[in-house]
């Protein structure tokens, strides 16, 4: 490497930005000759904010991907970003660095720290927004204050604030270099050492590509009556996005103008808006960590702090591994296991059903998830979940309790979605797969069901339950 051609002189830090089209750090860094570095940051994250299980695979496989994109020159670290970035940069001589931002308190805190060393260092570091449509400080009421409520702050703010960024291009990355000391990507270990998620590989496509092809499946099977199919878990009017988003194999601004460009009559408005506004949801949840750096594990709303929350480890394992005796809400917590997914109705009556009727602490459905989702998004998986206790932002009123008997009834009609992953109850008549202990003894006999031995009972009794937590939620309750 003697011209100037292959001689880097910019580093591209690497981050959850996996793609090539739309990538501001990457376009800025393609200029000249440069070095894309990986690094699996194991010094600063701690075990609340360590990837889960699942997003681990994901990762690895996204990373895989992405420097397949790049000609296997990703250059690959593991360690502390400030150390390798400084010895890459003495090392080349290197003149600049270029990352996306990202938005996790502990890495806003590291992203500072390293962005002040090195220019004191006199390294041109710049940072571009290459995963949120609006940055989170763009966005506030008039007095200066950030939004709480969801509508108001898309509504009035996102909606009258400056249009999102333009998408950019596909990157030229002729000039990419690797670097003579980079390790491969099985050797930095981001895989976990648990196989369970192996049988997640048959189920995804993963990378830029996937992506990009999940969105045009989905705007072409998917969008139409997207506003009220979102919320049958069996149909397919949900884009499974999240992941290909959360490491930045696609840019909500290339979702954005994807939905903005559609001029087919066949698509109604009201299912645009609709989707836009779940685009939106994710951006209220990044504007409510920014804010409230502590959202992952404290109460958003501090009377919750004494809640009179239940320790129960045996009810929790069963909620976890789907055996609660309500077959909507066991439908849904196999549908994470077995995919590593699970569908937006379903989370909001599993983690109802969690905080409500077993009255355990939100904080254990948040981790489970963590592990367990590929998407595991630390914005968006904290504010759901405190919005679903009441103990967050616009959330749900305290006497708003799924009933997972009545919505597996209104949302899963055919019982598709429950039979699919509860197969035991795949001969139970409709009318009582939802409540089957109901069910006469005959009809059990006949779809080869014992209730105890083939499927559990009930863990608790539906009206005793919804009666504890009205009162329980009645002790904390502002008079």
């Amino acid at each position: 490497m003697t011209n100037t051609e292959t001689t880097p002189h910019s580093i591209y830090w690497v981050r959850q930005d996996l793609r090539v089209a739309d990538n501001p750090a990457l376009a800025k860094a393609c200029e000249a000759g440069f070095l894309a570095v990986y690094i699996f940051d194991d010094v600063n994250a701690d075990d609340q904010t360590l990837l889960g299980e699942a997003s681990s695979w994901w990762l690895h496989n996204s990373l895989k991907a992405f420097n397949e994109s790049l000609n296997d020159k990703v250059s690959f670290f593991r360690g502390d970003p400030l150390k390798i970035l400084t010895d890459l940069a003495e090392k080349y001589n290197i003149k600049n660095i270029f990352w996306n931002r990202l938005y996790e308190p502990w890495m806003i805190n590291r992203d500072t720290e390293i962005k002040e060393y090195l220019q004191s260092s006199g390294i041109n570091v710049e940072s571009y927004n290459a995963s949120l449509l609006w940055e989170p400080w763009e966005i506030h009421k008039d007095d200066g204050t950030p939004y709480m409520v969801f509508s108001p702050f898309f509504r009035k703010g996102c909606l009258n604030a400056s249009p999102p960024r333009i998408p950019l291009s596909k990157a030229d990355t002729k000039n990419l270099v690797k670097a003579e000391n980079s390790k491969q990507l099985n050797e930095i270990a981001i895989l976990p050492k648990n196989k369970w998620h192996e049988k997640l590989s048959d189920q995804w496509d993963i990378g830029e590509i996937a992506a990009n092809k999940k969105l045009s499946d989905f705007v072409e099977d998917g969008l139409m009556n997207y506003k009220e199919g979102r919320n049958f878990p069996a149909q397919k009017n949900v884009s499974r996005l999240s992941p290909h988003l959360h490491f930045g194999e696609i840019s909500p601004n290339q979702i954005w103008y994807r939905i903005e460009q559609i001029s087919d009559p066949n698509y109604s408005e009201k299912d645009l808006s609709h989707f836009k506004s779940e685009i939106g949801w994710r951006e209220f949840s990044y504007s409510l960590l920014y804010h409230n750096r502590n959202l992952q594990s404290d109460n958003l709303y501090k009377k919750f702090d004494v809640f009179p929350w239940a320790e129960n480890d045996d009810h929790l394992k069963k909620w976890q591994s789907g055996n609660t005796g309500y077959p909507i809400v066991d439908a849904a917590m196999r549908e994470l296991w077995q995919t590593g997914y699970m569908h937006n109705r379903s989370r909001m009556i599993v983690g109802s059903f969690l905080v409500k009727n077993l009255l355990i602490h939100w904080n254990h459905g948040e981790r489970w998830f963590w592990d367990c989702l590929l998407d595991a998004d630390m914005a968006s998986n904290s504010a759901s979940w405190q919005w679903v206790a009441g103990s967050g932002a616009d959330a749900a009123p305290y006497f708003r309790i799924f009933n997972p008997i009545m919505q597996g009834q209104k949302f899963d009609p055919d019982g598709a979605y429950t039979k699919k992953f509860i197969p035991e109850l795949k001969d139970v008549p409709v009318k009582y797969l939802f409540n089957p202990w109901e069910a006469p003894k005959s009809i059990l006999d006949k779809a080869g069901v014992e209730l105890g031995l083939d499927y559990p009972m009930p863990i608790v009794n539906m009206q005793d339950s919804r009666d504890r937590a009205l009162q329980a939620f009645d002790t904390i309750r502002i008079k």
